[in-house]
């Protein structure tokens, strides 16, 4: 064959096409050396070093910028609810209405409403978020003393339900179609579509008041007895943790397991793991080292806000068994209006969720080159 013959195969220089490196093209050709994107490529080395902190910055300044719509609207939000704060603070008792207005001038309700907003928003900023109105405690102070009790109970409750859910979903997908898929999902989407206080209220009517030959074998509510000390006092929390706990895994796992029954449907009609199946590997090795890691890639990004919503707890599942979290201080914030504390609470769930967000944002990228080109 000539060179006349074929003039496809030879390049303006007279040289073969494919001389040189391979996988190599020209200068403005797509693949570079090593079969990356050459220097007018989207994605080689260099592409890869320019295009992830441009990523890392623009997800960064999203986050910036939702966090600062958040302050906002807190302020404004929680406004609208009715009820004086004032009034409340003074018990119900008949003041004048110079007491009133020492009231109002020692919190600064008596200052127009743009002033309170760029005092608060000033405030924010330096991580002062006031002073409660029923506590007279700061804010902050109250967030830091209910937090670790939110994250026990959440905390505890989030391991619970990613891991029964990862497991029974990947069995579900697996096995797709068969009884036992059939079962798990019927009773996933069973119990993600029940609202989690009146689970919460019919666990504490069976489990701990007792119905019929059950006894009541757990407390209806809080978070400890009082007078235990060392390990007794650890059991006595355990002991108070059973039924919310079982509440928020029984109506959060359903969403774990349908979504990483999803991804892994999805994977199983790659050609990766036919080949993997033709090189002879187990079912169950096929699905634990091949099949599984990719379509757990979803299931990061579903993790992650589960575990924003961790710091925010659960009010209801909270207020039903009188857990003293975050979720039950806010219920009580609500309930006066106490501006400042529900303030910062709002300020705070929402902060941990856009974290957890961008978190995820940021890792995805690690996982899966493709996403952030």
């Amino acid at each position: 064959m000539t060179a006349e013959a074929t003039p496809s195969l030879v390049g303006k220089t007279g040289d073969p096409a494919g001389a040189g490196p391979p996988g190599a093209r020209g200068p403005r050709g797509s693949w570079g050396p090593r079969g990356s994107w050459g220097p007018r490529g989207s994605w080689g080395p260099r592409g890869r070093r320019t295009a992830y902190p441009r990523y890392v910055a623009g997800k960064l300044g999203g986050a910036a910028v939702s966090l600062l719509a958040v302050l906002v609207t807190s302020f404004f939000l929680f406004r609208l609810i009715p009820g004086d704060p004032v009034k409340f603070m003074t018990g119900g008792r008949q003041v004048s209405a110079e007491q009133l207005a020492a009231y109002r001038e020692e919190f600064g309700l008596d200052l127009p409403l743009w002033e309170q907003f760029t005092d608060y928003c000033g405030k924010a900023l330096t991580g002062d978020l006031g002073t409660s109105y029923q506590f007279r405690t700061p804010v902050v102070d109250k967030i830091s003393d209910a937090l670790p009790n939110t994250l026990l109970l959440t905390g505890t409750s989030f391991v619970l339900y990613t891991a029964i859910g990862v497991f029974l979903g990947t069995r579900a997908a697996w096995r797709n179609g068969g009884l036992g898929d059939r079962l798990n999902t019927g009773l996933a989407l069973t119990l993600y579509s029940i609202p989690s206080f009146w689970l919460g209220l019919l666990l504490i009517i069976v489990f701990s008041v007792g119905a019929g030959p059950i006894p009541g074998l757990f407390p209806t509510g809080g978070m400890e007895s009082g007078g235990e000390e060392g390990f007794a006092y650890v059991l006595d929390v355990a002991h108070h943790l059973v039924l919310p706990v079982a509440t928020l895994v029984a109506v959060e796992y359903g969403q774990t397991l349908l979504v990483t029954r999803s991804a892994l449907l999805d994977e199983m009609g790659s050609d990766y793991l036919t080949t993997a199946r033709a090189k002879g590997l187990r079912d169950d090795l096929v699905r634990r080292r091949h099949a599984v890691p990719n379509a757990l890639l979803p299931t990061m990004t579903l993790v992650f806000v589960n575990l924003g919503r961790t710091v925010a707890g659960v009010i209801l599942v909270e207020t039903v068994f009188s857990w003293p979290g975050l979720g039950g201080l806010f219920y009580q914030a609500l309930s006066v209006p106490d501006l400042p504390l529900v303030q910062g609470l709002f300020f705070v769930f929402a902060a941990a969720v856009i974290v957890m967000n961008t978190l995820a944002d940021l890792i995805y990228p690690l996982l899966d080159p493709r996403v952030g080109r």
